[in-house]
C-alpha cells in the first residue's frame, strides 16, 4: 500500500504533495494517536502547527 501512495505523490500534475503523520496524546486516556493526512507542500507547516 505505502508503494501506492508513493507513486501518486510523484505525479507532476500541478501541485506537489507530501503525507505528513503528527502525533496526538488522547484526553481521555492518555495514549498517543497517530493522524497521516496527505497535504500540498505549503500548507505541511500549518499542518503540524495545528494543536
Amino acid at each position: 500500500m505505502a508503494k501506492k501512495v508513493v507513486a501518486t505523490l510523484k505525479q507532476t500534475t500541478g501541485q506537489e504533495f507530501a503525507k505528513v503523520i503528527r502525533m496526538e496524546r488522547s484526553s481521555k486516556t492518555g495514549a498517543y494517536t497517530f493522524k497521516e493526512s496527505i497535504v500540498p507542500n505549503a500548507e505541511v507547516k500549518e499542518f503540524l502547527a495545528k494543536k
